[in-house]
């Protein structure tokens, strides 16, 4: 069994300038324990990164509940994996409804029984690929799923006018290549200590 080791997640997540609901501490807590102790055995992640969970994933997700405004009603997590950051935005913003979009089965099941388990009543998984979803959302999460070029390929018809891509770029990332003259992106500065890169939330220029 798997036994967190650091601070509180209330802790943590102040120090990102979050203030978790009552009922996030107990579900990050049995996340990270199915993180250890299911994915990272079934390849989901990586075996290196199985000693610093929290750090690497659960806390690199978290900086994203910030971005989530009042008016966001529903986001798509672009191909979840094992939930990051899909779940951890769910539980940290139980008023956006959060789909888990994953088209690989073994992944997809994991991700039911995660949302079951924790009771995240704001979640569901969508068994399929981001192709086959057709309903606008507020906002597209995208980590580890695609180059931002890409990635705002897939995101662009999913989103709303006012829509957003919050993505999670790698600190070598060069977003004005990757990204067209006709989307405007603002950056949010990686944690100090981590290997996290930044944060970028990307938008059509015309919704400024």
């Amino acid at each position: 069994m798997f036994h967190v080791k650091h601070d509180g997640w209330t802790t943590a997540a102040a120090q990102l300038g979050i203030n978790l609901p009552e009922t996030a501490e107990s579900r990050l807590d049995r996340y990270e324990s199915l993180l250890f102790e299911r994915a990272s055995k079934e390849g989901m992640i990586a075996p290196g990164d199985a000693p610093r969970i929290r750090e690497r994933h659960v806390l690199d997700c978290l900086r994203a509940a910030p971005l989530v405004g009042p008016e966001d009603r529903r986001a798509y997590d672009l191909g979840s994996g094992a939930g990051l950051p899909g779940v951890v935005v769910a539980i940290a913003c139980p008023a956006l409804e959060v789909i888990l979009v994953e088209g690989r089965r073994h992944r997809s099941d994991f991700l039911r029984e995660v949302v079951s388990e924790l009771g995240l009543t704001n979640a569901q998984v969508h068994a399929g690929k981001a192709e086959s979803l057709d309903d606008r959302v507020d906002l597209c999460l995208s980590r580890a799923f695609a180059p931002a070029g890409a990635a705002w390929t897939v995101a662009e018809r999913l989103l709303t006018p006012q829509g957003r891509l919050i993505y999670w770029a790698g600190r070598a990332a060069d977003l004005a290549a990757e990204l067209g003259p006709e989307l405007s992106w603002t950056s949010v500065a990686p944690v100090d200590g981590t290997d996290s890169g930044p944060l970028a939330v990307i938008r059509r220029r015309s919704a400024d």
